[in-house]
């Protein structure tokens, strides 16, 4: 996964010279290149490593898109969408408060989602998947015959199948973020990625608890 990076001069630069290059910066010859290494964090009990500027230069996230960050969007706009279909059953449906606030929840939050990718989709001349397509080969997608029973259910057994199988449609996002996250290149989607991994690890916590509880 792509960790922020951190610029770290490995020198001490005076205050006084600081606030005047500030003040009157004189603009670097042509060709010439940063020396300032540059310092990324290691991940869970990982050290930091040092790499140099222009291994940097190819690690950062740019405002440029790859096939990887394309596919994301537009495999994750499809799998957005099965979770709407999912949630809009649970307010005639479910028995739980609870659940019927999480599918709430997850209305308000991946709704907008959708129509930030198709607006970022339209940006970069791509086309849209369409409404009917179906992906169950994407991770966490529920099948047609899942999505039947969740249709058919009510009560304590729709609550149980829907934990169940939106349980599962979460990890599956986190594991399509995981994914461009590592081999994608386009900052918006980088940002989009952190925040629809950390949205649903979340949510999956109290998906957890609520299969736990009496």
């Amino acid at each position: 996964m792509r960790v922020k990076l951190v610029v770290a001069a490995l020198v001490i630069v005076p205050l006084a010279l600081s606030s005047l290059t500030a003040c009157d910066a004189t603009p670097a010859p042509a060709g010439a290149r940063s020396t300032v290494p540059v310092i990324v964090p290691g991940g869970p009990g990982e050290a930091a490593r040092t790499i140099g500027p222009e291994e940097a230069a190819t690690a950062v996230p740019t405002p440029t898109a790859n096939a990887a960050d394309v596919k994301y969007v537009q495999d994750m706009i499809v799998h957005h969408r099965q979770a709407l279909d999912m949630s809009t059953l649970a307010p005639a449906r479910a028995a739980s408060e609870r659940l019927r606030a999480l599918a709430a929840r997850i209305k308000d939050s991946q709704g907008p989602e959708i129509r930030l990718m198709a607006s970022w989709l339209r940006e970069q001349g791509q086309r849209l998947p369409g409404h009917h397509v179906t992906h169950t080969a994407m991770p966490g997608m529920a099948t047609p015959e899942e999505m039947e029973a969740l249709a058919a259910a009510s009560g304590q057994e729709f609550d149980r199948l829907f934990l169940r199988l939106m349980i599962a449609h979460h990890q599956g996002a986190i594991t399509m973020s995981e994914e461009v996250l590592t081999h994608g290149s386009h900052l918006r989607i980088e940002e989009l990625a952190n925040e629809i991994s950390a949205t649903q690890a979340g949510e999956i916590h109290r998906m957890l608890r609520m299969r736990t509880a009496p």
